[in-house]
């Protein structure tokens, strides 16, 4: 068909061709639509055979299919399946925030058996640093009747024993606190998997392994103890020999030896977790908390640092307001106070401080317990595996009145070892 020339219209009625373009400045007829050229379309890949339906086509990958729900992966990458948590942490290594998450949730979930064993600890251990208080307290006021250098004497003897006696009661704390250490341990195991613990049943877990952590604390405390005095010892000695002079050696001593010891308290720190959950002895249980803490000092150390300075922190905001009542107390009680009546209020103060101590101490040494016990969980995992045989537990549902985390095929009892 022949177009029409330029500037004219075409014939009424007529249609271009096909493929066909209007010229330039031409019109298409009215109610006529312009047929447009189209690329060429490449043959698909694959033809079906007659009678079957053609293949849908599919998306390049790493884009989401049409009609996926949101959230869905792209086509042909993996679904993320976050691990399970069925207790107080996720099952795989955990994150500061987690560690301290969970053992917040372990004291809430096992209060009477955490918090209760705690407090009878510190109550013992309070109650004892009271008595050598008021026992100080009686020999500072017995100072004023002191007339002669005898009776000075005389009461020298008595405050260098109490001061010896506080150390005791310093390291009996230090004893018992290694102790509920790894007694401790058994609800914030069992609390991974949601499994309640009550004051009774940890104990009766515990039982078994009581003779080994004793062992392993007595043999902790009397190792501090004994550097303690060795160090003491060394600097007496260079204080005499040398005079004050002797300082220039005894500060860097002292400051090599707190290092030296801060160290291998976090090298050892999970010998009581080790022989409780692991079921084995005290030199195996020291010697795993070793191998535990190989490349890893440092982040223990850090989450010890920050989960004490934050211990600190609460109890000293706790004991202001002890503090203030005492003494606003004490003003109204008595306006004029003389020795006698100082004594009095500084009696009462005591008693009221020992208290809340005790009760303050209690909560939060069950949350540094914890800590530690999530601590020892999360080495496992990060080195052992363990989150895998722990969700192994979670699903065939054994043991359920056990220790989760001790080793296959061992029995409850006592170790071979």
């Amino acid at each position: 068909m022949s177009q029409p020339e330029h500037g004219q219209q075409p014939p009424a009625g007529a249609q271009p061709g096909w493929g066909a373009q209007p010229g330039w400045g031409a019109q298409p007829q009215w109610g006529g639509t312009p047929v447009w050229p189209t690329p060429p379309v490449s043959p698909p890949a694959h033809q079906p055979a007659a009678g079957q339906q053609p293949w849908p086509a599919q998306p390049p990958t790493g884009w989401p299919q049409p009609g996926m729900p949101p959230g869905q992966p792209p086509y042909g990458q993996p679904l993320y399946v976050a691990p399970p948590k069925p207790g107080i942490i996720p099952l795989r290594p955990l994150q500061f925030g987690e560690i301290l998450d969970g053992a917040f949730q372990t004291i809430r979930r096992n209060a009477a058996a955490m918090v209760g064993s705690a407090l009878i600890v510190q109550a013992i251990s309070q109650t004892l640093l009271g008595a050598v208080s008021l026992g100080l307290l009686q020999a500072v006021d017995s100072l004023d009747t002191v007339e002669s250098r005898a009776e000075l004497d005389g009461l020298l003897g008595p405050f260098i024993g109490m001061m010896a006696g506080a150390l005791g009661i310093t390291m009996l704390m230090a004893f018992l606190g290694s102790v509920l250490q790894g007694v401790l341990v058994v609800p914030v195991s069992r609390s991974v998997l949601n499994r309640r613990t009550g004051f009774k049943a940890m104990w009766k877990l515990a039982a078994p392994r009581i003779w080994p952590l004793l062992g392993v604390a007595a043999l902790l405390t009397f190792a501090a103890l004994l550097a303690m005095a060795a160090v003491a010892g060394i600097a007496v000695v260079l204080l005499m020999n040398l005079g004050p002079a002797a300082f220039a050696l005894v500060i860097p001593l002292w400051l090599g030896a707190f290092v030296l010891y801060l160290w291998i308290a976090i090298k050892l720190m999970f010998a009581p977790a080790a022989i409780v959950v692991e079921r084995v002895g005290i030199y195996q249980g020291l010697l795993r908390s070793w191998q535990l803490t190989k490349n890893s000092w440092w982040r223990i150390f850090g989450i010890t640092i920050v989960v004490n300075l934050l211990v600190g922190v609460i109890g000293y905001v706790v004991q202001i307001p002890v503090q203030l009542a005492s003494g606003a107390v004490g003003s109204v009680v008595s306006p004029h106070p003389d020795f006698a009546s100082m004594s009095s209020a500084l009696l009462v103060t005591t008693i009221i401080s020992t208290v809340v101590s005790t009760l303050v101490g209690s909560i939060t040494f069950a949350f540094q317990t914890s800590v530690s016990a999530l601590i020892y969980m999360d080495l496992r995992m990060r080195r052992e595996g363990l989150d895998v045989e722990l969700m192994r537990l979670m699903e065939s549902g054994a043991d359920p009145d056990g220790i989760p985390g001790a080793p296959r095929g061992r029995s409850a009892g006592w170790p071979s070892a």
